[in-house]
């Protein structure tokens, strides 16, 4: 995808806030604890058309609106993905502004767990 200078720019800024793992990274943290929960953050199209497993879903779109209201309490641990990596950093920036704490956003997002055979479904 080509993404805009500015949308890279955010991004980039973000970065510097929010931490990064890998996908094995992703996979080791999962097993070892199973209250870490893993939140698509696309949009509902990209979530239909398929998602992780074990995965939640909440929209870039309602993130701020609804982060609360899903994981009222702010030492939850999350790991955000997207589609490639970049809507999960700006989604975990914004979680971190609002008290959470344990927050990391999947390098490569969706497109990392498809070639990483992740398991997946599609539908809601």
């Amino acid at each position: 995808m080509d993404h805009s200078p500015g949308f890279l720019k955010i991004v980039a800024d973000a970065q510097t806030r929010v931490r990064e793992i890998s996908v094995d990274q992703t996979r080791a943290w999962l097993a070892q604890n199973p209250k870490v929960v893993l939140v698509d953050v696309r949009e509902d199209s990209e979530w239909n058309a398929g998602h992780a497993v074990e995965a939640v879903h909440l929209g870039k779109g309602v993130l701020e609106r609804d982060l609360e209201k899903m994981f009222p309490d702010p030492k939850t641990e999350l790991i955000m993905y997207c589609g490639g990596g970049y809507r999960s950093v700006l989604t975990c920036d914004v979680a971190q502004k609002m008290g959470y704490r344990s927050v990391h956003s999947l390098i490569g997002g969706f497109k990392a767990l498809k070639q990483a055979d992740w398991p997946m479904k599609s539908g809601a």
